[in-house]
């Protein structure tokens, strides 16, 4: 994995220690920060060590939606019915590879962490965003952020909106989120160095992570960590060599890769240099949304033949994976006059439009009679009702036969796409880093971007999916590591996962 650079430093060659602390956090994005919290509310004294200048991480860049559900006090006052088995089976029919008990923990505690968020200062309304949208641009609360009405989906679980939003217009609603966490962090008595980047971990002669080693200002410093190290670094969207080897679809020159500057996989390359492994790192988010204007999910996404591949009204992301696998990334969205709408997010511009399907299809240069053919029977269905290819929504299920016609241009390369990564250390329900034969590693726990959870990929993805997992078990492990002794190793060598 090429974490030579992050070999770890044995403690018996520190001449110094620079500081001391029971629990020794890299990285104060939103994981770090509940970890932080609950580090401290266990009785740990807690050291952070974060490269930026000051906390806050991808996530202050971010909307700033959770994922939650089960029946959360917002849901309830707006009138949406949830169950936590509802949501447990949704989230595992949408997951590659699902870790139930991870799944079936964060669904059962939802509403109890929501209501955590809450008495850490983060606010929320008790209000629907009803619009198909990306991201409300209100401060409103709950928002479809997912697959849910979406086939065969709706038939496995009954839907219920699920992405809560931090209460703030826009996309400012995570800089908020982190705005509360980080004060309630500071609060609690959490000693931070800012400007200072994780170089290697420290590992004492037993083979316990005893600290970390880092660097300011040019200058290096080794701080002790008692009971435990937290890796809660990110991702690695920003590291151009692990994403050619562990992440091609991200790696894609005309994708932009979103996050901060330093995530750059460094807290999941010190993971595996004391021995742990790594899940999904091929895993990404990629999307470039066709709505809003919501009016657009009515058209029809057509590749290279002519022919449709997905039913439009999914998740942006779930839409955009299928796009990816058309050839050469050729994708048009198909409108008529009655649902012509304008997108508004990643610049997806209309090509022309034209009086007959016939003229359409020749200046996309599409096979001849393609389009026409797809278009026709798509046409006939649609006006019975049915979509027995896709299974697009009743609600978003229309004829296009109100000419004139219009493409929109959705090709990779021609239109936006953005993503991030997804993957990260393999850890067990309470952060701890595995290694190779389910063990623990002893003193290292790892949440956010650099760990592995729940989101595995951009199909079965849901808005929100991302903080909502970085909090709960940054909440873990923050717990976990502040109550873990070196004579007392949390997970028994031989014990699997849960």
């Amino acid at each position: 994995m090429g974490a030579a650079n992050f070999e770890p430093v044995a403690a018996s060659e520190v001449q110094h220690w620079a500081d001391t602390a029971d629990v020794v956090i890299v990285g104060l994005g939103a994981a770090g920060a509940c970890a932080a919290i609950e580090a401290r509310k266990a009785g740990a004294d807690v050291f952070v060590i974060e490269r930026a200048s000051g906390g806050g991480g991808t996530t202050s860049l971010a909307a700033g939606h959770l994922y939650l559900g089960g029946g959360t006090p917002v849901q309830r006052a707006v009138g949406v019915e949830d169950s936590v088995d509802a949501m447990f089976t949704y989230l595992v029919a949408n997951t590659p590879e699902p870790d139930e008990d991870k799944i079936r923990l964060y669904c059962k505690h939802s509403v109890a962490h929501f209501e955590w968020l809450e008495a850490q200062g983060v606010p929320f309304q008790r209000s629907y965003y009803r619009g198909k949208h990306v991201v409300q641009p209100t401060a409103e609360c709950l928002i479809e952020s997912g697959n849910e009405k979406v086939w065969p989906f709706r038939m496995l679980a009954k839907p219920a909106v699920r992405g809560h939003k931090v209460a703030r217009e826009g996309e400012a609603g995570g800089a908020l989120l982190m705005e509360k966490l980080l004060a309630r962090a500071q609060a609690l008595g959490s000693r931070v160095v800012f400007d200072a980047g994780a170089t290697n971990l420290i590992v004492d002669g037993d083979g316990r992570i005893a600290g970390v080693r880092y660097k300011r200002l040019g200058q290096y410093a080794d701080v002790k960590a008692r009971r435990a190290v937290i890796l809660a670094a990110g991702g690695f969207a920003m590291n151009e060599a692990m994403l050619r080897a562990h992440c091609p679809t991200l790696a894609d020159p005309r994708i932009h890769k979103l996050g901060n500057p330093h995530d750059d996989g460094s807290g999941i390359q010190l993971g595996l240099s004391a021995g742990g492994q790594a899940l999904h790192l091929e895993g990404c988010l990629v999307t470039s949304p066709i709505y809003p204007d919501e009016s657009l999910l009515k058209g029809i996404l057509v590749n290279a033949r002519g022919e449709r591949f997905v039913a439009e009204d999914s998740y942006h992301a779930r839409t955009t994976a299928s796009m990816l696998q058309q050839a050469d990334g050729r994708v048009y969205l198909i409108v008529d006059a009655a649902c012509h709408g304008r997108p508004q997010m990643m610049g997806q511009q209309l090509i022309d439009a034209w009086e007959t399907v016939e003229e359409m299809e020749r200046a996309l240069e599409l096979p001849e009679s393609s389009l026409q053919k797809t278009l026709r029977d798509y046409n006939a269905q649609a006006a019975a009702g049915a979509d027995p290819a896709f299974h697009k929504h009743p609600h978003w299920l229309q004829a296009l036969d109100q000419p004139p016609y219009g493409a929109f241009e959705c090709s990779l390369g021609k239109a936006g796409y953005v993503g991030f990564t997804l993957g990260g250390l393999r850890v067990s329900i309470d952060g701890e880093v595995l290694d190779a034969q389910d063990r623990a590693v002893a003193g290292l726990f790892a949440a956010g971007g650099c760990a592995s959870n729940i989101a595995q990929d951009g199909s079965g993805y849901s808005s929100g999916t991302c903080i909502g997992e970085a909090t709960f078990f940054g909440r873990r492990a923050g717990t976990a590591a502040a109550r873990t002794r070196k004579e007392l190793p949390l997970l028994a060598p031989g014990r699997k996962p849960a």
